[in-house]
């Protein structure tokens, strides 16, 4: 009769369907079920669709064996539509971690295949009617469970930080994250209060190092110029280069936004500030054992003072 395991061996190989379009912080708060799928399916083939920006994550994560890019045409968009539902069928069973409106029109786009997610009709739905008022955490997991997925390892990142490139200041430093997506100015701490930050850090031996995308750089020049000894790397990262720089970091303070996500998926002890504008109960990042960073909230940061951040720093560490 032969072993369970070589009874597993001769089976066929699934073609596995994985759905996460971002953002940045919702896609790497997927990075654990993305490697709990994997397990279930090792010797499956795993594909992800995703958008283009993270294409290079994807292709580089050891969770995927091909990634799909999800160009989101309008509903009007017949042709681009056509396209994408080609793309969509032929799988055995698909993952939507996406679960959105959009993305369960893609069920129907798919030919209503065997699907995890919200879709009305499909073969595993995450049914519980209490799901947005869950943590994406553990809506997430309880998602898979449904789905007869009861294992979640935890994600090995070291992939990640080792294709990063990034010339990083010596230890021990200090990373701050003082921008937010253009669309969420309310998620953003005064840069005056990063300033007093950066130089009680200063004086406390941890340098202090501003990181972002371009678009931080005029809030890094103004950081800067009340603390003249924070060093800027804001638009001198790609995603890998700043997860090397957030893996070497001994704290990371900043704004609810997609690399705080990261710092907590790579272990690094965290402060993260939020606004009224989200609610940290549902979005806050998390560390990979499921354990919370220090979360401080005002309803108006300019409300939240300095000093109260600096009260925390003794709060923030992790086991070792």
């Amino acid at each position: 009769m032969g072993t369970e395991g070589e009874r597993k061996a001769v089976l066929p190989m699934a073609h596995i369907l994985v759905i996460r379009l971002g953002a940045l912080g919702d896609f790497i708060q997927s990075f654990g079920p993305f490697a709990a799928i994997r397990a279930h399916h090792a010797g499956d083939h795993l594909t992800l669709l995703t958008t283009a920006p993270f294409r290079p994550l994807g292709e580089a994560a050891p969770w995927f064996d091909s990634v799909l890019i999800d160009t989101r045409p309008g509903f009007w968009q017949i042709g681009a539509l056509w396209r994408l539902a080609r793309l969509l069928r032929g799988f055995d069973f698909v993952y939507d971690l996406q679960t959105s409106r959009r993305s369960s029109l893609y069920f129907r786009l798919a030919g209503r295949p065997p699907w995890s997610g919200i879709a009305p009709g499909c073969s595993h739905p995450h049914a519980n009617p209490e799901r947005d008022f869950m943590h994406t955490r553990e809506r997430q997991h309880e998602q898979l469970r449904m789905a007869g997925i009861g294992e979640f390892p935890s994600p090995d990142l070291a992939w990640l930080v080792k294709r990063g490139e990034v010339k990083a200041p010596a230890p021990p430093y200090a990373v701050l994250i003082p921008g937010a997506a253009p669309r969420h100015p309310a998620k953003r701490w005064p840069v005056g209060r990063y300033a007093a930050l950066a130089r009680h850090l200063a004086e406390r031996g941890l340098r202090p190092v501003i990181a972002g995308g371009p678009a931080e750089q005029a809030l890094a020049a103004a950081i800067r110029a009340e603390a003249p000894g924070t060093e800027d790397l804001t638009g001198r990262t790609d995603l890998f280069g700043l997860a090397r720089l957030l893996a070497g970091a001994a704290l990371v303070i900043g704004n609810d936004t997609g690399p705080m996500h990261l710092a907590t998926a790579l272990d690094r002890p965290a402060i993260v500030l939020f606004s009224g504008a989200s609610d940290p109960a549902l979005t806050a990042p998390r560390y990979p054992d499921g354990g919370w960073p220090v979360v401080l909230r005002a309803p108006d940061l300019a409300q939240l003072p300095a000093e109260r951040v600096v009260e925390a720093l003794p709060l923030a560490h992790r086991p070792a």
